[in-house]
């Protein structure tokens, strides 16, 4: 199949009551399209972060009850997994799709990389564009403005509160048109990730 976008069908999966029938249907309907997302972008990144990058879709394998609220695939630089390492994601929750360059509280170094940020949070105020949204926990589906968040404060949360993130990047609304063209979709998501590309440098300095 090519990549037609996303439809309200696509979103009200989070809807369906029960574990297995909400997996299914994220099987069914969603996992297809992050494959061909995933296909169509991690060369791009690939040559982007001049590195090698691998596609993960996440399974939701360690649930046992309670059906996901959001799914998501990553592109990262590890073949074996993604947590522990700065990756690039693309998700959705029942109301919007989820653009981001993702820090989570899995990552080893994370006190190191929220001190680089620190010390260069001009060039991230600078690199960050003012419609560009900031969430520091991917539990939570709200994210705020750039303009609206106090970078610095929040740079200094994810640097010394263990569970703290920092995810960056852009949420888009299920009836925004660019969703239900695929190529314009993949363009856009394409060109979040090359916008956030000098954080993801920064983070390995």
């Amino acid at each position: 199949m090519t990549f037609s976008g996303f439809t309200q069908t696509d979103f009200d999966t989070f809807k369906i009551d029960g574990l297995n029938e909400r997996m299914t249907a994220i099987q069914e309907r969603i996992q297809p399209k992050f494959k061909k997302i995933g296909e169509a972008l991690t060369e791009d990144v690939r040559a982007m972060v001049g590195s090698d990058m691998h596609l993960h879709i996440a399974k939701h394998a360690r649930r046992t009850v309670n059906p996901p609220n959001d799914t998501w695939m990553a592109i990262a630089g590890n073949k074996r997994g993604y947590k522990k390492h700065p990756h690039f994601q693309v998700g959705l929750w029942d109301d919007h799709l989820f653009i981001w360059l993702a820090y989570i509280y899995e990552l080893p170094n994370k006190k190191h990389m929220a001190q680089t940020f620190l010390q260069h949070i001009d060039e991230l105020k600078a690199v960050i564009p003012d419609d560009f949204v900031i969430s520091l926990d991917h539990m939570k589906k709200n994210a705020r403005l750039k303009q609206d968040i106090d970078l610095e404060e929040a740079l200094i949360r994810f640097r010394d509160v263990k569970k703290a993130e920092f995810l960056v990047g852009k949420h888009i609304s299920p009836n925004d048109p660019i969703l239900k063209d695929g190529e314009l979709l993949v363009e856009e998501i394409k060109n979040t990730f090359q916008t956030l590309i000098p954080i993801y440098r920064l983070s390995y300095q």
